[in-house]
């Protein structure tokens, strides 16, 4: 599936890593409708994207919220007449130690990391069953595979997402391609310390913090390459080794 005059859909599009994302599949010629928390600098974003010179539509959501996820598939639809691809992105992390942490910290991870995933997915799968096919990019991260102390409702909500790619990708094959990345020290969760960041870029094998282009690359070759479902690929700077 080439990247130009696609449209994408991307949830948590208006900060970080997703913004980054965003501009850069605009810089290829990708429409855009991505999802925002309200209060996020989403309409700011949205005026980026523009400025590439393709169409994008900005949408406050909460990926928790169905009927929410329902209107903006229909919007997206009705303003691009079509979606190819759909990267869920949007996610939650909050250090809560295991003892401590409460049954809201626990369902608010869990709900937007893996929930939010499965909404958004079955949401749009119909309209790209009907059109012929499309793409999904799931966003997991490295905490699937490691044991971070303090973020165990994190990780659940990531690991749930890996085994859910591979189930979406059985049952949406072959006209839905489903893959996930996994990335690893790209930006430190915010309110990071220097020493939490030094620690970071003592596990990264390349020997520097990766950027959200990294991911964004890696997500450009999982849209364009036809032979690629069920997988999830690292991005990490070798991370996951140490």
């Amino acid at each position: 599936m080439p990247i130009k005059d696609s449209v994408v859909m991307l949830t948590g599009g208006a900060i970080r890593v997703g913004r980054q994302v965003a501009l850069h599949l605009a810089g290829l010629g990708a429409h855009l409708s991505f999802s925002y928390l309200p209060g996020e600098p989403g309409p700011k974003t949205q005026a980026e994207v523009e400025a590439l010179g393709v169409r994008c539509l900005a949408t406050p959501l909460d990926v928790r919220d169905p009927a929410g996820i329902r209107a903006w598939v229909a919007a997206t639809k009705a303003q691009f007449g079509r979606i190819d691809v759909l990267i869920n992105n949007a996610s939650v992390i909050t250090r809560r130690p295991f003892l401590e942490m409460t049954e809201a910290d626990w369902d608010s991870s869990v709900d937007v990391n893996v929930k939010g995933v499965f909404l958004c997915s079955q949401a749009v799968a119909p309209t790209m069953l009907a059109q012929g096919g499309g793409v999904i990019v799931n966003v997991t991260d490295l905490s699937a595979f490691k044991v971070w102390p303090g973020f165990a409702h994190h990780a659940v909500g990531k690991a749930g997402v890996i085994q859910l790619t591979r189930y979406m990708a059985k049952e949406l094959g072959p006209r839905i391609r489903v893959n996930a990345i996994a990335p690893g020290p790209i930006l430190p969760p915010d309110g990071s310390s220097p020493a939490e960041t030094d620690k970071a870029m003592a596990m990264i094998i390349m020997d520097r913090m990766g950027t959200p282009q990294d991911a964004a690359r890696l997500m450009v070759f999982l849209i364009e390459n036809d032979f690629l479902t069920g997988g999830v690929y690292h991005v990490d700077g070798g991370s996951a080794l140490v």
